[in-house]
């Protein structure tokens, strides 16, 4: 959703760290391209003014005329700003109260309501173990209830059962009673919506929460309306008294200044946000990685705790020994394509990784995005068993009858064997103790031995000694006499080695380096 934003701010912000000095006539025009990109992105005006006037009080202060760097000064004062617009502080939902806890979700009629209803049914009884009781008031739209009620199944939380005729107050009380006499934790109502704010609506939402006097009402608004969202949260908000917000789609394509104006707006925080359509699509809402993201230096955290969520620990740690044996097939090479489907795909993954957000059109062009991903699980998905596990063995009849099944070209299926075995010679090369990687090599050279891995500072020591203070070509200064490499040939290659640049060593007569007698 802040792609566009994420964009723009970049290439502007990017323009003053390039420069070894500012002028207040610098942060200006800088600033005034910033409040455009905002402008464009959706955000509200009321929000955009007192921004931009922050941003350049500090901007213009000594604070950055003192800085070393001043370009990333300013960079860090917008940051902040941002960060102080969404609200400073992640504020999750507040589970501190005594059982059964009320939830309210309000919101307009497919916001994705009953949806995130079920999500964080999933999301409290999963990760805090909470004991949750579903109910659904929405006694109008055709199949609500019954929506709610399959979702439940599907998150694994009970259902309050359906009694046809009984009105949304009647349902709450029940709902309450149940909750207190089943020992359920946690109690989650799911409100009618409208297509539109209208007296009706807030009535009745204002009687079931007089009626049932919840510990969080939650505001499901969509983020792909814009500033309609704005507008359908400070008519809940004064109407009711929300206490938290929950933006849905924010995986879509909007523009991202709903969840930069709500905050701000309503003086609510948003809470959670929807990234997706699964019932496990959803995040809590962190607005200092937020702001990093938008400023395009990534979210290191956010991909952590996805990984934590999504990968199999014992799966692998037993990867992990396979790979560093150089023993990795197909099927090894699947489940890492499938780790990373799960943990939102290529575009997610790499969304989050520090400054890779402005090459994502140029790895679209490219053809890199998720369709390559599946594209390549249903190629290994088209192999046996046998030639999963022995991938060097495939002949062109074998790829042709792999391609015809997965829908592919014999030219895809090499893309895979390639990708496979640049995996595992990798791998292979950082294999562990016994193995003779490029520092166990280097090590040898030097008669330190050991296993593989990084020397440790000792043995640095031990190797500069023996090259007379100086570190070979790459990891350090180069010899003396050598000086810096042609450009596009690397590193200086080891001195004495004949043909390789250097001097020779004196070898004795008939000695041939490379085998046999020399003529």
């Amino acid at each position: 959703m802040f792609d566009g934003l994420q964009q723009r701010l970049s290439g502007i912000l990017d323009k003053l760290k390039g420069r070894g000095a500012l002028s207040e006539s610098d942060v200006n025009e800088a600033l005034r391209e910033v409040r455009r990109a905002l402008l464009e992105a959706d955000v509200a005006l009321e929000v955009v003014r007192p921004f931009i006037d922050k941003v350049r009080t500090r901007a213009v202060g000594a604070e950055v005329v003192k800085s070393v760097t001043p370009g990333q000064m300013v960079v860090k004062i917008v940051n902040d700003t941002l960060v102080e617009m969404l609200g400073s502080t992640a504020d999750p939902i507040d589970l501190n109260a005594t059982p059964p806890m009320a939830i309210l979700m309000v919101g307009l009629q497919g916001s994705g309501k009953t949806t995130t209803t079920a999500k964080i049914a999933k999301r409290l009884s999963g990760r805090f173990k909470k004991k949750v009781l579903l109910a659904s008031l929405d006694t109008r739209r055709p199949a609500a209830m019954e929506q709610l009620q399959i979702l439940a199944g599907q998150v694994e939380v009970d259902f309050l059962p359906i009694v046809p005729g009984q009105s949304a107050i009647q349902i709450a009380k029940r709902g309450q009673e149940a909750a207190r006499l089943g020992g359920f934790d946690v109690l989650i109502l799911d409100t009618a919506g409208r297509t539109t704010v209208d007296l009706e609506l807030m009535a009745e939402v204002a009687d079931v929460k007089t009626a049932t006097n919840p510990h969080e009402v939650l505001l499901v608004a969509d983020a792909l309306t814009g500033q309609d969202a704005v507008k359908t949260a400070t008519a809940f908000n004064e109407a009711l008294g929300i206490t938290g917000i929950v933006l849905t789609r924010v995986d879509g394509d909007g523009r991202g200044g709903a969840a930069l104006s709500m905050r701000h707006v309503t003086g609510k925080p948003i809470k959670l946000v929807g990234v997706g359509e699964k019932v496990d699509a959803l995040e809590e809402f962190d607005p200092a990685r937020v702001a990093n993201r938008i400023l395009g230096m990534g979210d290191i955290v956010g991909l952590v705790e996805k990984a934590v969520q999504n990968i199999d620990q014992e799966q692998a740690m037993a990867l992990a020994q396979k790979m560093r044996k150089g023993k990795m097939d197909l099927s090894d090479l699947k489940a890492q394509l499938q780790q990373m489907m799960q943990m939102g795909g290529l575009g997610g993954v790499m969304g989050m990784l520090p400054g890779v957000g402005k090459i994502k059109d140029q790895m679209a062009s490219a053809g890199i995005d998720d369709k390559m991903l599946k594209r390549q699980i249903a190629i290994i998905d088209s192999m046996t068993p046998w030639e999963r596990a022995h991938p060097d063995e495939l002949k062109h009849s074998r790829k042709m009858r792999i391609a015809k099944g997965a829908g592919a070209t014999a030219a895809d299926i090499n893309k895979v064997l390639k990708m496979h075995r640049g995996m595992a010679d990798m791998m292979k090369m950082m294999g562990g103790p016994g193995k003779r990687g490029p520092m166990q090599g280097l090590k040898n050279m030097f008669g330190l031995g050991g296993g593989g891995g990084m020397p440790s500072p000792e043995q640095i020591a031990e190797m500069q000694a023996k090259m007379g203070g100086k570190l070979p070509g790459g990891l350090g200064a180069p010899p003396p006499g050598l000086g810096s490499p042609p450009p596009g040939l690397g590193a200086p290659r080891l001195p004495g080695l004949p043909g390789l640049g250097g001097p020779k060593p004196p070898f004795p007569p008939g000695f041939n380096p490379f085998g046999g007698k020399k003529k």
